[in-house]
């Protein structure tokens, strides 16, 4: 056998379904489940429930179970780990402005946002 065996597949199975994309309505109940969850981590100063999940769950046990419900797996790691990257990126960009710092304007965002102006 050589290193890249081409000529062996796997076994898959035919059982199991592709993944579906949400409808407009679940991804709208995952928004709204996710914006819950954040305010609550908000009113009690969690930034991150993933480094802090004792207390996230302490104090938001609800809100995160409706948006574990609510929202697929990936998405909700993605969305606990992309609240952390927003509130560093914003903090980087405060402490840029009050060290004197100058827009470059027309030059995109990082996120893809759109365009920066001034």
């Amino acid at each position: 056998m050589g290193f890249l065996n081409f000529t062996q597949s796997t076994p898959t199975s035919t059982s199991s379904t592709p993944p579906t994309a949400p409808t407009r309505e679940q991804r709208a109940l995952c928004w709204t489940a996710r914006d819950q969850f954040f305010a609550c981590l908000d009113k009690n100063n969690i930034l991150d429930p993933l480094k802090n999940s004792k207390e996230s769950k302490s104090f938001c046990s609800s809100e995160d179970a409706s948006f574990q419900k609510e929202c697929r797996g990936s998405w909700v790691e993605h969305f606990k780990k992309r609240r952390v990257m927003e509130h560093n990126r914003e903090a980087m960009l405060k402490r840029l402005q009050e060290e004197g710092a100058s827009s470059m304007g027309g030059v995109p965002s990082p996120a893809g946002e759109g365009i920066v102006r001034q």
